[in-house]
């Protein structure tokens, strides 16, 4: 029978985490646990996943994503669930390499030929936001995303919200009507001032507003999805079917699962299904890896409510790497008009290079996110 012989994490800049599982017939499986700002804790986690998972059969999934998940008497959290994520996905991995298919074949077969995407632009100010939107609008892309604002007052001023609507207003005028832009509040508003920004913004039919109160504060997103028509998104810090359920009860429209965090390809097929039952749309986070993008693919091209799918080519956080520098074929994850075409490879479909991963390894990362603070000196919201 074969087994599962060995369990490896590789410490990748800009912030991410690779797991990779051999087993005792020599065959690999790659899957990501990146947990921006903490790898090295869910680095550990893994290692300690592993003493269960040395000597197990590779393919009876299920069974270990619940002793994983629900083992130890203390379960969840983002540290835990990370690790199991990045497990799982190389289980996925290694089964569909086992049989020579890609993983949505396994999870019922393909509902979509395609995949749309959406990039993400930078810029503080109108004239650099029209820039990096007229940008990806070049390079083909239909859709983009960006942040609302930088540190947000307790109570914005007038010039804050005030800036909220130019920016995106510059976005929606390079885009015209025919393609979208989401906008990302990052937590980082008052639910007062989420309710006033959507008001403000809602002219310019936002495709979504991402995540307008922390998620600590979900109890209080039926109040958001209530004061406005435009779709309310979240999700990217909920770890399970059951954080989920309050806010799909609540009203949004768009889930945001991370493969990464929310317990995988196992986790995340199960709340797609589960906000399929409120008619709410799925569109995972990632602003990660290779791995983490294919796994969120592999999902999206087998879940019916599948809306559109982040990617971080290029983004902000990329310094010192990029997605595609650990990958040995590029080709499958090419965008053609905004869109990828239907992974075919087995497995989560993309073959990584081993030798740039161990390389990249020796240097590791210690990616941390900014803490910021006020005027006064209280901790704000990043």
């Amino acid at each position: 029978m074969e087994t599962i012989e060995r369990v490896e994490t590789f410490l990748v800049a800009p912030r991410w985490l690779f797991v990779r599982i051999e087993t005792s017939g020599g065959l690999v499986g790659w899957g990501e646990a990146s947990c921006e700002g903490r790898s090295e804790t869910v680095r550990t986690a893994v290692e300690q996943l592993s003493e269960y998972l040395i000597g197990q059969d590779p393919f009876r999934i299920e069974d270990h994503w619940q002793v994983m998940s629900k083992g130890s008497f203390y379960r969840y959290g983002v540290i835990l669930s990370s690790a199991v994520s990045g497990i799982d996905q190389a289980l996925w991995d290694l089964l569909g390499r086992s049989v020579g298919l890609p993983v949505h074949q396994l999870l019922g077969g393909p509902v979509r030929d395609r995949i749309r995407v959406y990039a993400w632009v930078g810029g503080d100010e109108p004239d650099e936001v029209a820039d990096h939107v007229a940008a990806q609008v070049e390079a083909g892309m239909t859709a983009v995303k960006m942040n609302a604002s930088g540190k947000m007052s307790p109570i914005a001023t007038a010039a804050e919200l005030a800036g909220v609507e130019r920016r995106v207003a510059a976005a929606r005028d390079v885009l015209g009507p025919t393609r979208d832009v989401a906008v990302d509040l990052h937590g980082r508003f008052t639910l007062a001032d989420a309710r006033r920004v959507a008001g403000m913004i809602e002219p310019y039919h936002p495709f979504f507003i991402e995540e307008p109160v922390i998620p600590e504060n979900s109890h209080l997103i039926g109040k958001m999805v209530e004061s406005t028509t435009v779709p309310i998104s979240t999700g990217e810090r909920l770890y399970n079917r059951q954080e989920f359920l309050p806010v799909l009860q609540a009203g949004i429209a768009v889930a945001q699962p991370d493969l990464s965090h929310a317990g995988g390809i196992s986790e995340v097929r199960r709340i797609a299904s589960l906000a399929e039952t409120f008619d709410v749309q799925l569109a995972p986070h990632c602003p990660l890896g290779p791995l983490a993008f294919a796994s969120s693919l592999q999902v999206g091209f087998a879940a019916p409510n599948h809306l559109i799918q982040e990617q971080s080519i290029g983004i902000h956080y990329n310094e010192g790497a990029e997605v595609l520098d650990y990958v040995a074929d590029t080709a499958p994850l090419r965008f053609v008009d905004g869109h990828v075409e239907r992974l075919t490879g087995p497995g989560l479909g993309i073959e990584i290079d081993e030798a740039a991963v161990r390389d990249a390894d020796k240097r590791g990362h210690a990616w941390r996110n900014p803490v910021w603070r006020h005027d006064n000196g209280a901790f704000a919201e990043w």
